[in-house]
């Protein structure tokens, strides 16, 4: 990685100091970060901010419960081989034609350097992690079909995410740069909102966020809204046509900030003393 090569946030990303320095340290000491924060604060798109502002690949490797490590690395269609051979067909002894990089492998065999996002890692088992040690630090793998070990062309910049939904192995956050990203405050939430909507009225706004971060604070609300939640429901109001002075004293569409019955009625029973 070029040195000189530095992480500044993009123009419809709006990054805190202190996660623009983990970046940066990241790809300076060629680390994985990994991020951690509640859903909506923007984890996922840190990856696509990287990607649009260095002018890099992303390569996207979305983690489910079934994941497993292997699937990353390459697939070995031994079925197609077989069924090939069954019919005749030529190439069936050239085992390469019949293996498929995953995206790590994928990432591994670019000739130039990618950004490659792992995402969600913690909704897999909790062997995953481990089971890619090796390949995230030597930045390598063999694959025995072939006898031929994949080595990275370029090393790619690693971002790992994660809701937090289990621990994570010691031995894989060793090898990690962490960084949690807190939820915005009122005065980053107003930057990012601005990104979206350049031209927004001032009182709009302000009203927004006292009832957005208002709704935040009630203890009892279960699914507090995120990021992406406000900027639907600025959309439905301004697609509603509301005015400013109604935002805080009907609270229209709600259901665009809160996606559970009970919170809905947390709301209901709270507006009275929201609005005195």
């Amino acid at each position: 990685m070029n040195q000189k090569e530095t992480f500044k946030g993009s123009s419809d990303y709006v990054v805190s100091g202190e996660l623009m320095n983990a970046v940066n340290i990241a790809m300076a000491l060629e680390k994985p970060l990994l991020i951690k924060g509640e859903p909506g604060t923007g984890k996922t798109m840190l990856a696509q901010a990287i990607s649009k502002a260095l002018n890099k690949k992303l390569i996207i490797w979305n983690i489910k419960s079934t994941t497993k490590a292997q699937d990353g690395l390459y697939v070995y269609d031994v079925v197609q081989r077989l069924y090939d051979s069954q019919f005749g067909n030529a190439g069936v002894d050239d085992i390469k034609k019949y293996v498929k990089m995953g995206k790590l492998g994928e990432a591994f065999s670019s000739d130039e350097q990618v950004i490659l996002l792992i995402d969600e890692i913690d909704k897999a088992d909790l062997e995953f992690p481990n089971d890619l040690l090796w390949e995230l630090d030597k930045m390598e793998f063999y694959i025995p079909e072939t006898k031929e070990t994949i080595t990275a062309k370029q090393r790619p910049i690693v971002i790992i995410t994660s809701n937090a939904e289990k621990e994570l192995p010691d031995a894989f956050l060793r090898r990690c740069i962490f960084h949690y990203i807190q939820f915005p405050d009122k005065e980053l939430m107003e930057d990012i909102i601005r990104v979206h909507f350049d031209s927004l009225d001032d009182k709009l706004l302000k009203n927004v966020l006292d009832v957005f971060y208002w709704i935040r604070e009630l203890s009892s609300i279960n699914k507090k809204p995120s990021t992406s939640e406000v900027i639907d429901w600025i959309q439905a109001l301004e697609i509603g046509g509301i005015p400013a002075d109604k935002i805080q004293a009907e609270i229209p569409f709600a259901g665009v900030l809160l996606k559970k019955n009970e919170d809905l009625d947390t709301l209901e029973r709270s507006r009275r003393r929201f609005r005195a």
